[in-house]
């Protein structure tokens, strides 16, 4: 595979200026995380990303897009009280987790997660709006009696969402019954009017407010009156006269804690609204804080780039005597922190950071000092570029803006016998597209044969007819707006994708509906293409969304059964897609195109033909047809859901890779009477073809686990490498990747049937041709020969060695608290090991050493394997299984790795025979897969030929074909974030860049 390495596609980054969690900490150390727990990210560009931390794996689920003028500022949840259903069986129905943002207007923004878009608004006439504070949710008392108070019966049950806005106001709004209106103002001081900058609720009673004048005033929220007014004093000498309080939070004990502008943090009492003490612990403004769930920890995060934390020491009674300390101070960002945000629970303590460079950090909280931090992808999760490899063509997008460039070739211009390649142009921009309005980019898609690009918005879709000038084959493309149907044009769009062949248009409405498009190219003069009027909507299986064990977890709605991935296979055929839940739905296109058929006709509806009519059964009415029976029939053909759809497995956790594997390149089957004719009758005066496509269709899967399958769409069921290869056999080094992959493309030239998967830090190889190596642990041991007996006792002890370190560190990723690997003992430097011996009796052999630290790690792996789908399809989660072993054995290809290496660090391979192991060597030299970490971060990889244009090239030229030139060619684009253009930072003394 030839890579180009592309370091000049623009996508700018970001600054993340608010995050949330969808629930609140649970604050006790034997519960655990929510399983529909996600955190919402919010961008300077209007965007707001929501992450599923899935046990510490962080998959970007989706992406709320924004508009023009439309950042993100702030971000709350609420939940919903819990709701009964039914007239006896009083079933209890969980609430609904709600998300509000603000962005510099008068205006809060509820948003449909489902949908991806605003649901509602509410505003009023007050001042611009700064900040944002969500109520805390009803708590029943731990003792209660069963006629105790329910939350319906509370008359301030429901949550109140509280802003601070420009002119000094705090004003409140009501969400019951799933509405957002306003409610009251709390308080309007006179005078200059300060700013509101933060707010946060103490209790469920009373309301902080930090101000621009160097005051923290308190609020009794059921009558609006003013309870205190804290002063933080003057400002500091040569500098503004005032202090601005930036952030504050309320432990738990009811201690208040403040940022201010001058770098100090301040502890509050609660009570009697006195100064407990104060910390001078950045050089520059503390823009945010976040604080545990036992209120015992806080961080604190400013303009200098550190992150700060303190804990809190002594023994006084709930904090009223005790003291606070600064422990430790680090550099994790590159640029100004803005925005905080905590969870803990039994398997996820972490604190999640986030600012100007546009990364979130994710900080161990509980096990701080204990476990490294890591930093997610700033990029999204489906890459924002896409290329059209038989022109070449690369095409990106972000916000409001598409480039399209072509991308020289290592022989040249395949297309126009271009010049030598110490003399060509390496690449080009060809085309740009500004789209007017203020809505961002959803989805863009370009045809494969590069003639058309289609642009969705949440509210439109445009398509573009890119044809090349007449003065030069290599100058600048044209563009031309196609006229469209006012049912594809006139609705938003979540996902856009052209078939392989260019002939469909898939669209994925925002509420996930799903229409196929046909493009068609007018016989005239001019070839003009268009899209025929009518599309052909598909239907999905009935599902219902998740129901959790637990109501107080919440529900998401619809939002779990939004679809994310497609997949088309190469012969255009059949199309697949998934939705978060992880289940699939597939769909087949029958018969045979037929020019002869009149698109006019079908244009205009009257190809919805039942199939009793079809079939001259008339018997049955047309309101008793279900509109499945009911096929568009589009030039010979029609869409039909997949006979095995039902049988397809649900995939345990969502796809994120979701690819056919295509079809390797054969001559077209020559029917002896031509092509499929059916002729028409009196009854059904445009007859179809019902014949089903028999190229491939093996569909290849990777999910959020980083679990492989691969299905037999037409089978129904797991495919014969799948069934050989579970994902227990995948390489540990692929397993243990924190960064989740995100597309991959196919190398199937020179009969090869290789894999690339990419995320933004990673790019590996899989050779499907091939077995994956797998570990057997427990095998009869190798008979040796008397006179080996010393070496053998040598090699055992070298092995248990080499087995003990490679289980110490696969350990170190294993049982984590959410964020990076557990730092190694040597590295921590604290002078006490984690492990003590206990020994019973006057026996030493008989001690026993017991780690200080498993009651987490236990409990942590504990949960993992809970929350192990049951229904997932087939997989070994330790040794390779007897099962999987005879499925090798009978396709003859039996290759089961030693966990044991050699002295020479290779590893044998071993076949199992009469119950015997017999160690052998590896017949191939090269391994099934491959990787390299040298490209990141990465933004996407598409091709730029595949074997396909190839042969083309060569046919139409006469050339012999050069060997190299037979290899893929890729574009790898990378975005490192010493290219993006970021705003100055903050230079402290002896700090200077590298």
């Amino acid at each position: 595979m030839d890579i180009h390495r592309c370091r000049f596609v623009p996508y700018p980054a970001s600054t993340i200026n608010a995050l949330a969690f969808s629930h609140t900490s649970t604050g006790r150390e034997a519960a655990k995380s929510p399983p529909n727990l996600r955190l919402a990210i919010g961008r300077a560009n209007g965007n707001i990303e929501i992450w599923n931390p899935q046990r510490g794996h962080w998959v970007q689920e989706s992406i709320l897009s924004g508009g023009k003028d439309r950042s993100i500022e702030g971000l709350v949840w609420t939940h919903d009280l819990e709701g009964q259903e039914g007239d006896e069986t009083k079933t209890e129905v969980a609430g609904m987790l709600r998300l509000f943002s603000i962005g510099y207007s008068t205006v809060i923004t509820e948003w449909d997660l489902a949908l991806g878009q605003p649901s509602r608004h509410s505003g009023g006439n007050y001042g611009e709006i700064w900040c944002i504070t969500a109520q805390p949710r009803w708590q029943a008392p731990v003792q209660s009696a069963p006629s105790s108070t329910k939350p319906n019966d509370d008359p301030i049950s429901e949550q109140h969402l509280a802003v601070g806005c420009a002119d000094g106001t705090v004003v409140l709004h009501s969400t019951a019954d799933g509405d957002l209106r306003f409610l009251r103002t709390l308080a309007r001081p006179s005078g200059k009017k300060s700013r509101v900058l933060c707010i946060a609720f103490l209790g469920r009673g009373k309301i902080v407010a930090g101000y621009a004048d160097s005051t923290i005033r308190v609020f009794n929220m059921p009558n609006g009156r003013q309870l205190s007014s804290m002063s933080l004093g003057a400002g500091q000498p040569n500098g503004p006269s005032e202090i601005l309080v930036w952030s504050i939070k309320c432990l738990s004990d009811g201690i208040i804690v403040s940022g201010d502008s001058t770098g100090e943090i301040r502890f509050w009492d609660g009570q009697n609204y006195t100064l407990l003490q104060r910390i001078k612990s950045h050089k520059q403004d503390i823009l945010d804080l976040a604080v545990s769930a036992d209120g015992l920890t806080v961080f604190s995060g400013g303009m200098d780039r550190r992150t700060t934390m303190y804990r809190r020491t002594g023994d006084g009674d709930k904090g009223r005597r005790s003291r606070w300390a600064e422990i430790s101070h680090q550099r994790y960002h590159s640029h100004d922190i803005k925005t905080m945000a905590t969870f803990e629970s039994i398997d996820l303590s972490v604190v999640v950071s986030g600012g100007v460079d546009a990364a979130p950090i994710i900080i161990p909280l509980r096990e701080f000092g204990k476990e490294y931090t890591r930093s997610l992808p700033m990029f999204p999760s489906c890459p924002p570029v896409q290329s059209a490899p038989r022109k070449r063509l690369l095409t990106s997008w972000w916000d409001r803006e598409i480039f399209i460039w072509r991308i020289g070739g290592i022989w040249g211009d395949s297309q126009t016998n271009g010049p030598a390649p110490d003399q060509r142009q390496v690449r080009k921009l060809v085309a740009k597209i500004a789209l007017q309005g203020e809505e961002n980019i959803v989805s863009v898609s370009m045809s494969p044969n590069g003639n058309l690009v289609a642009v969705s918005t949440i509210s439109s879709i445009k398509i573009f007819h890119l044809r090349a000038s007449k003065s030069s084959a290599k100058a600048s493309l044209k563009l031309r707006k196609v006229e469209a149907p006012a049912n594809l044009t006139g609705h938003g769009s979540k996902l856009l994708q052209f078939s392989p062949d260019s002939k469909w248009l898939l669209v994925i409405r925002c509420n996930s509906s799903i229409y196929l498009h046909r493009i068609d190219r007018i016989s005239d003069l001019h070839g003009k293409l268009r899209i025929l009027e009518h599309g052909v909507e598909l239907l999905r299986l009935p599902r219902s969304p998740n129901k959790y064990s637990k109501v107080q977890y919440g529900s998401l709605g619809e939002y779990e059964r939004s679809i994310t991935r497609a997949a088309w296979s190469s012969d255009s055929r059949i199309v697949v897609l998934s939705d978060l839940q992880g289940h699939l739905d597939s769909w087949v296109l029958e018969g045979y195109e037929d020019l002869t058929h009149s698109a006019d006709y079908v244009v205009n509806g009257q190809q919805l033909i039942p199939e009793s009519t079809i079939n001259g059964d008339d018997e049955e009415s047309d309101e008793e047809l279900d509109e499945e029976v009911r096929p568009v029939v589009i030039l010979g053909q029609h869409w039909i859901r997949n006979p095995r759809a039902a049988s397809l497995p649900r995939v345990p956790s969502f796809p994120l890779v979701m690819s056919f594997r295509p079809a390797k390149q054969a001559s077209p089957i020559a029917l002896i009477n031509g092509p499929t004719t059916v002729h028409p009758t009196r009854h059904n005066p445009n007859p179809h073809s019902h014949d089903l496509p028999i190229r491939e269709d093996r569909l290849f899967v990777l999910t959020s686990l980083h679990k492989a399958y691969e299905y037999q769409i037409f089978a129904g069921k797991l495919s014969d490498w799948s069934r050989r290869n579970p994902p227990s056999t995948l390489p540990e080094e692929f397993r243990a990747i924190r960064d989740r992959a995100k597309d991959c493309v196919w190398d199937v030239s020179d009969g090869k049937e290789r894999v690339w998967v990419y995320g933004s830090s990673f790019l590996w190889m899989f050779d499907l041709a091939r077995d994956l190596p797998a570990v057997v642990q427990k095998l009869p041991e190798v008979q040796s020969h008397p006179d080996e007996d010393t070496q053998q006792i040598s090699r055992s002890a070298k092995k248990r060695k080499r087995k003990h370190t490679q289980e110490k560190n696969n350990s170190l990723k294993q049982g984590t608290s959410g964020a990076g690997s557990k730092i190694p003992e040597k590295e921590l430097n604290t002078g006490v090991g984690s492990q003590i011996r206990k020994i019973s009796g006057l026996e030493r052999g008989e001690g026993q050493w017991i780690s200080l630290q498993t009651m987490h790690t236990h409990a942590r792996a504990t949960d993992d394997d809970a929350n192990e789908d049951d229904d997932s399809p087939e997989d070994t989660t330790g040794d390779l299984s007897a099962l999987v072993r005879l499925r090798r054995a009978d396709s003859g290809n039996l290759n089961v790795q030693d966990d044991h290496p050699n002295d020479d660090g290779k590893r044998d391979k071993r076949d199992v025979d009469n119950g015997e192991a017999v160690a052998r060597r590896p017949t191939d030299s090269e391994p099934p897969y491959w990787h390299t970490f040298k490209y990141r971060p990465i933004l996407g990889i598409v091709l730029l030929s595949d074997e396909s244009s190839v042969e083309d090239d060569s046919l139409m030229g006469g050339d012999e074909v050069h060997e190299s030139q037979r290899n893929i060619e890729v574009a790898l684009v990378e975005r490192p974030l010493w290219d993006l253009d970021l705003p100055p930072r903050y230079h402290g003394d002896q700090e200077w860049d590298k």
